[in-house]
């Protein structure tokens, strides 16, 4: 658990805070509507939204990342793999953390999707 939270903090906690935030929104919205049959589009709609949301959200967080990176890298006028390679960590955490929000969302989308078909036909 350490490590996750440390990986998060690398990532830039706005960023990366923000996104496991609405990954804990998509994934009650889920299971809410499943616990409560709600598989209207009203509700699929909002898990896809939210999920968008993730997804972007954690590429602004690299465009931001790779802008620091290259500032840090101009003002020590030289390059190191460490000032690279931590730039790029923490550009690639925050596309990472939205990615699986959105995944999950997806994954709670189409399993929504086919409740509700498989209801509609019995």
């Amino acid at each position: 658990m350490k490590s996750i939270i440390e990986k998060l903090n690398d990532g830039g906690p706005f960023f990366t805070y923000v996104i496991m935030l609405f990954l804990l929104l998509i994934t009650v919205l889920i299971v809410r509507a499943f616990i409560q049959g709600d598989f209207t589009k009203k509700t699929r709609s909002l898990i896809a939204s939210l999920s968008w949301f993730a997804l972007a959200w954690g590429y602004l967080g690299r465009t931001f990342g790779l802008i620091l990176a290259f500032d840090k890298i101009a003002a020590a006028g030289e390059i190191t793999p460490e000032h690279m390679a931590g730039g790029l960590k923490m550009a690639l955490i925050g596309p990472l953390c939205g990615l699986t929000a959105f995944l999950v969302g997806r994954l709670g989308i189409i399993l929504l999707q086919w409740k509700a078909t498989k209801d509609s036909f019995e």
